[in-house]
């Protein structure tokens, strides 16, 4: 192939690295330097589930199976189903949507009964673990009750043989600051050891380094 007729590349490039550059600071900061991260926090307590961009959810409307259909929330965080449209999702319990629905509905219904339940979980940004670097399969994923480092790994398929897996961070906002503990993946995953493996936090970002050769 001639250099005149060779694939352009560069403006793919640069859009990904201005996203991940950043990130990639960080992980190029990750060094013992920072603190462990705790093996124990404060348990979130998650008392109901809520809605957000990017879920699935099924709408059942009792006796009008017209009605009723699966429906993923848009990015914008609304929906739309049939007679009603551009309805907020984002934000809400199912059970909140479920009563708004109703209200909707009840405009050309005499007493609907709206059930709404999530089939595809993404969760608010708030809520989600993101996992970045050197994983198997970098994602964003919906936090769980009690979510160990151990769950996240299992998650995004461990982490790559290029991973500098005890010099990954966790950064975490505490009180509105942002601080970084590193967490020791290579003993954890690797070696078995269970000490390494830490409690998550709702909002955690996880980021692997690549080992310097």
């Amino acid at each position: 192939m001639s250099l005149m007729h060779a694939p352009k590349v560069g403006p793919k490039i640069g859009f990904g690295f201005a996203i991940l550059a950043p990130f990639l600071f960080l992980a190029g900061c990750a060094t013992t330097d920072h603190p462990d991260a705790p093996t124990s926090v404060e348990r979130t307590v998650i008392e109901q589930y809520i809605i957000g961009p990017g879920d699935s959810l099924q709408i059942s409307v009792r006796g009008n199976p017209d009605l009723s259909t699966g429906v993923a929330v848009r990015p914008d965080g609304q929906i739309t189903t049939p007679l009603v449209e551009d309805v907020q999702a984002s934000g809400q319990t199912p059970t909140q949507l479920a009563r708004e629905m109703e209200e909707h509905l009840s405009r050309f219904l005499r007493d609907p009964i709206v059930t709404v339940m999530v089939t595809g979980f993404a969760g608010p940004y708030d809520r989600q673990i993101r996992v970045i670097g050197q994983a198997a399969e970098p994602q964003a994923l919906q936090y769980r009750e009690d979510m160990s480092v151990m769950d996240v790994m299992i998650a995004v398929g461990g982490i790559t043989d290029f991973a500098a897996g005890n010099r990954a961070v966790i950064v975490r906002n505490e009180n509105g600051e942002r601080k970084q503990y590193r967490v020791r993946l290579d003993d954890l995953v690797n070696g078995g050891d269970i000490s390494a493996n830490i409690d998550m936090v709702p909002g955690d970002t996880l980021i692997i380094p690549e080992r310097r050769f």
